[in-house]
Order: C-alpha cells, then structure tokens, then sequence
C-alpha cells in the first residue's frame, strides 16, 4: 500500500519564552495523500505557519517538538539526520513561505538563486541558466532576463512571490507547502499560479498543503480542508462539505466574516467573530471557543469536546463541539438593517488632486517610466480603490503622493487647493501628518526591537499630540479596535503572527488622526474574520471623521465593499476609473474585465474567465500604441497597435475608459469571456 506523502501524528510542539513553554500545536493529527490538496485556515496565531516550520524542520530554536509524529513518505522526519534531511529538502520536499522578501537571499541575484537548484542537481551552468529562464516564464513574470539579474529588493512584492514559487517548484517536488502563496499576487497572476500549482499536481502527483486565510482559494484549490484553532484542528472534512455545511460555530463564523457578493459598505457592517481568540498560555478548562461562542453552554465551559466523527460519507468528517448537530443556528451578530456606513460629501471641492504625475526610475539608455500622467481626485470622506497587476505602479503612486519618492517635472499634487513639494522633507508638518499609510509589509515598516507600545505611544505623542496622561486610554482604543489584545502591547514585532504585525501597523497609522491614509495591501496578511473587523474599522472612522483612503488590493471582494470610487492601472496608465458599481457591473476595459473575472469569490461562478494573451510586458519597453494591446482578447487590429487611446467617457457620468472600442460596444464580462480550461479541484 502506498503511504500518505504526508502524516502528522499527535503533534505537540511549544514555544519556550522568558523560562515558560507556551503551546503552539496540541494534538494535532491530519493527512495527505499523493497528489490530494489539502487546506489549513484559521485566525493568525492559530498555529498554521508552526505547522508548516515544523514539517520542513525549520522550528525556531525556542520551539520544539514536545510529543508526536511527522511522517514523510513513510520515514519519521525527525528521526532522519542532517544529510537525510538535506537531500529530502533537494528533492521531494519544497516550501513557499508567507514573507517572500525574507526567503530570498538579497546578496545574491535572483536568478542566480534558482540557478543553483538546477546545478546541484546536475546540470552545466548554461542548462541551469535556461531551465531558470523557462520557470520564470511559467509563474508569469515578464522580462526573465531582467528579473534574473536583478537583487530581490529591486523586485515588488508581487514578483518576489512569483520568484519564490519559481524556486519551490524547481524540483517537482512531491510534497508542496504552501505558507500563504498567493498574499502578494494580484487576481490574474494569482489565476495563473493556481492553475501551474494544480497542473503539478496532476503531472507529478505533487501533495500540497495549502496553508492561507482566503477561503475562497481554498475552496477551489483543495479536495479536503482542516481548520485550526488555538493549535488544535476543530473540524476537518472534504472541501464541499466544510464550506457548504460546516459544523462547528468557528467555521460558521469564518464564512460569514467574508464580504457578500455585492455588499458594500453602505449596506452596513460585516460579520466578524467577537473576542480574540486565547493568548497561549491561556489554559482553558473546557472548549477553547467558548468564550467567543454564540451557542456555548454551561458543558462548553468545563468538558473539552473530542473530536466527534460525523460519519458523513467515506471521506473523515469531524468536528470539535458539543453541538456540532445545530452549529449552523448559530445568531449572526450583525444584523441585516443595520445603518449604513458611509460619508462621501461630492459637494465639496475635492481634498487630494494630483494632476499628470508621472515617475521614471534610473537613468541611461533604458528608464523605467513606472508612472504615465495619472490624474484624479479624492474627496473628504470617499475611498479610492486602486487596481492592477503588480508592477501596474499602484505603490509607485502611493509613494508619489506621500512624497516618499518625487514625481518628474510638470506634476502636480495638491491638498485642499495648495500644491505639496514633491518631497514630504519639504512639506509643512500638518501636510505630513495629514496623509499617513499603512505599508503592504509590516516586517519593513515596524522596528523589531521596540514593543508595539512604544511603537503605537510615539505616533500618539508625536503627530496625535495627544497629552500623556490620556495616552494608556488612546492606545487601549485603538489596539482593541484592530483586535489586539492587551497583552501584545508588551511584545515586539518580532515575537506576533503576520497578521498581528498588520493589525499593529494600522494602529499606528491611525494613532495620528490623519485626514488621508494610503492603504497599500492593509488586509492582504489578516485572516478573514479580522479583515471584516478591519474593513468595519477603516468604514466606522470614515463615518465619523470623514477620513478619505486610496485603498490598494489585489482582494477584488475587499475593494468592492469599501470603495466609492476605483481607478484600475496598467503599466503606470490609468486606464479605467468610475463609480465602484459602474466598474464592477460593466461595460468596462478589457484588462478591468480580466482582473474581475479572475477575481471571482467564494460564492460566485468560476467557469468563466476572460483569457490575456501574451506575457505581461516590461516597463522598460511599454508597447507602442495602447499599451494593453498584446495582451487584449479583444484588439481591434492597427489602430490599437499605433494610436494610443486617452480616457474616453464611459456609461456615466465620471465613468472613463482608455479604449478604443466605444464604451455601447464593450459591453459586460459575460460577453466575450472564455471557457477556462485545466482547472483541478
């Protein structure tokens, strides 16, 4: 009988900190066979990352294995020694982990990197350097050559994922983890590196772990789910099941926390789970849910509840609850009719204006024009969204109006009428602390040696100017308000989650009471239950302040809730911007029609795709004419390749579209989408 690629075996592992073991994983026990994809969510801190360090024996050095198994192929991982281990890591096991710019060597070029892989497997220095070419090919980066000479600081967040994929992938590995793959890709891209992941699986019968907290990618990608909670696995059954019929109130409210097709935020609040889940040297007597359950009982509280088989079918069906048979009843907590959170006021005069900002990056023969004469506008009190592949210049824009990175002459950005220097040194201390932001990497944006109390207390006393005796009050505010708990206030960057290090950093970037706040990615590392909480918080302080946002994501779902308005870019050109519905209802751009059709959610249809032709190409040599048009399913010949088409009006008023095809005439995504083909799961 064949063994399971993987199995993990009542596993305990904790984490030793100031003289304490504090648990991170209590008995966890699941499988996965050859070629099956199997998916792990829950909250950050849940223990899903420990869980993939462990399996590749990476733990850090104050974690151990404390009882338990992990097999691989059969052979207990940690009864192998360090040569075994080595050659297991050189060909059947592989990781791609959550933070890509931490995983990536910056001395040595990237390409260079994945070149050694094919070297020490053989291969002559020229045959390393063309199997590199064609992987960097295969996860959707243009330019390889380029990108292969290239340090990965040179590289966005987007392409360092992609170059860390390229690595995982280069020994066919027959074991795939994947920490969080796809957090830095946008919706096409992220289409993409799911249908390569599911087209290994079925050439080489790859196993993979899907570790991530978007729903809606585990849903397509694996054949069974587990979800962890607290470091234990609370219910674990076959993918259709668990998101069609889950039975245990977590999962219940994980589900509902994702935002409905449709939902904005002027249909009131998202659901999200209350309380936080326990900190862990918590020791709980009973059910470690209990105290964030809606359907909890006396028994809740002092009888742990096993892990009941459901006896579903032939497939393992569990759930740990007690009452796992109604876990559906379970009261929503934010009801239907609440009032709307929104304070767009149009009859103002618009607050931010940038008008032609355009941005080349180095010099010499070959200058990359990240930004093409953008212009728009934000008014008090409105979210911008902004969209676009990576490498579009979405956060080349965002730097650009902070004055973290200067525009080329002839661009203007002004705040309530009065032009700002291109450089924030130059700009009035009121100019700065007006527009702040949240960074899409919080590892690059927190100093690791200071606790999040002094992080957070010195943007309180610096730019909120708040008086010291009502700062424990503030900092109380606001740390609750992103879900952090009091304890977190006494750790370091370094010691939290990827998400809790998110959650800190917006409550940094509010602490200042800003009037604009750039959020680059703000959700992209959060788990869906706080993303709701965050979306909620970011949708209340709009209402009450009147605080405008210019919202980055690649979370299609995300941006839809909370935008008013969104502006979609390609290669630092704006080529669609309208009321948020217009864009999402159509007729609009081809490209805008290719990021929403590969953006599509948990709940909505996923046959339909609009197909892009070509590669993605470089910012160095932008295509002449429309700069889409070698990528366009719907090119009209000539005129595109040769004319360059400005922002003609769209379906209505404020609606504009860079196309030469009559806005009548585009028409919805329905209209010229294409069967996707290959998709596995």
């Amino acid at each position: 009988m064949t063994p399971h690629a993987l199995v993990v075996q009542d596993l305990y592992i904790a984490y030793r900190v100031r003289g304490r073991d504090l648990a991170a994983l209590k008995g966890l026990g699941f499988h996965i066979g050859a070629g099956e994809a199997y998916g792990l969510v829950g909250e950050s801190g849940c223990g899903k990352s420990t869980v993939a360090l462990s399996i590749v024996r990476y733990l850090p050095r104050n974690g151990r294995v404390s009882r338990g198994r992990i097999l691989i192929g059969g052979h207990d991982l940690y009864a192998l020694g360090d040569g075994e281990i080595r050659e297991l890591r050189a060909t059947t096991l592989s990781m791609v982990y959550q933070d890509a710019a931490r995983a990536l060597n910056p001395s040595i070029r990237v390409g260079e990197q994945i070149a050694e892989i094919y070297r020490l497997r053989g291969l002559t220095a020229p045959e390393a350097k063309t199997r590199t070419l064609a992987m960097l090919q295969r996860v959707q980066i243009p330019d390889g050559q380029s990108v292969y000479d290239r340090y990965a600081h040179q590289l966005s967040g987007g392409m360092q994922q992609r170059a860390s994929i390229a690595m995982a992938l280069s020994i066919d590995p027959k074991l795939l983890i994947l920490d969080e793959p796809t957090t830095g890709l946008d919706a096409t891209v992220e289409a993409e590196i799911l249908d390569l992941i599911a087209q290994l699986r079925r050439e080489i019968a790859t196993a993979v772990l899907f570790i991530s907290h978007n729903l809606a990618v585990v849903s397509r990608m694996c054949d069974r789910v587990g979800v962890l909670y607290a470091g234990a696995l609370i219910e674990e059954g076959p993918t259709a099941e668990i998101f069609g019929d889950p039975r245990h109130p977590y999962t219940v409210g994980l589900l509902r926390s994702l935002p409905r097709p449709g939902r904005r935020k002027d249909h009131g609040r998202l659901e999200s789970i209350p309380g936080s889940p326990p900190a862990p040297d918590d020791e709980a007597l009973g059910c470690e849910f209990a105290p964030r359950c809606g359907l909890a009982e006396e028994k809740c509280l002092r009888v742990a509840p096993p892990l009941f088989d459901l006896g579903a079918g032939t497939a393992t069906r569990r759930s740990r609850c007690h009452f796992h048979a109604r876990a559906q009843a379970l009261a929503r907590i934010t009801p239907d009719d609440e009032p709307a959170l929104s304070a767009t006021d149009r009859s103002l005069p618009p607050m931010l204006e940038a008008v032609g900002l355009s941005k080349s990056f180095g010099g010499g023969r070959h200058p990359v024009r990240a930004l093409h004469a953008v212009s728009l506008q934000l008014w008090p009190g409105e979210t911008l969204g902004l969209v676009g592949e990576s490498g579009s210049g979405k956060t080349t824009l965002a730097r650009v109006l902070l004055g973290l990175v200067s525009p080329d002459p002839g661009g203007v950005i002004a705040l309530d009428g009065m032009t700002l220097a291109g450089d924030s040194r130059a700009r009035r201390a009121d100019q700065r602390k007006a527009l702040q932001i949240v960074f899409q990497n919080p590892d690059s944006a927190l100093n690791r040696s200071h606790t999040l109390r002094r992080l957070i207390g010195r943007v309180l006393a610096r730019l909120g100017r708040v008086p010291r005796a009502e700062r424990p009050a503030r900092l109380a505010q606001l740390t609750r308000s992103v879900q952090l708990a009091d304890h977190h206030l006494n750790l370091r960057p370094r010691e939290l989650s990827g998400g809790l290090k998110q959650r800190a950093a917006i409550a940094r970037a509010f602490a200042g009471r800003p009037r604009i706040v750039v959020c680059d990615e703000p959700t992209s590392a959060l788990d869906v239950s706080v993303q709701a909480a965050i979306l909620n918080l970011l949708a209340e302080l709009q209402t009450q302040h009147r605080v405008s946002y210019l919202f980055i994501s690649h979370d299609l779902a995300t941006v839809r809730y909370l935008s008013d308005r969104i502006a979609v870019l390609y290669l630092g050109r704006l080529m669609e911007i309208g009321p948020a519905e217009r864009i999402f209802s159509g007729p609009h751009h081809p490209y805008t029609a290719a990021l929403l059709s590969a953006g599509l959610g948990l709940s909505e249809k996923t046959g339909l795709r609009t197909r892009l032709v070509g590669e993605i190409p470089s910012a160095i040599h932008v295509p002449h004419g429309c700069v889409f048009h070698t990528r366009c399913p719907r090119k009209l010949g000539a005129v595109c390749e040769e004319q360059e088409p400005p922002l003609f009006p769209g379906a209505e008023s404020g609606h504009q579209i860079r196309c030469h095809i009559p806005a009548s005439d585009l028409g919805a995504r329905s209209e010229f989408a294409v069967q996707e083909s290959g998709d596995a799961a």
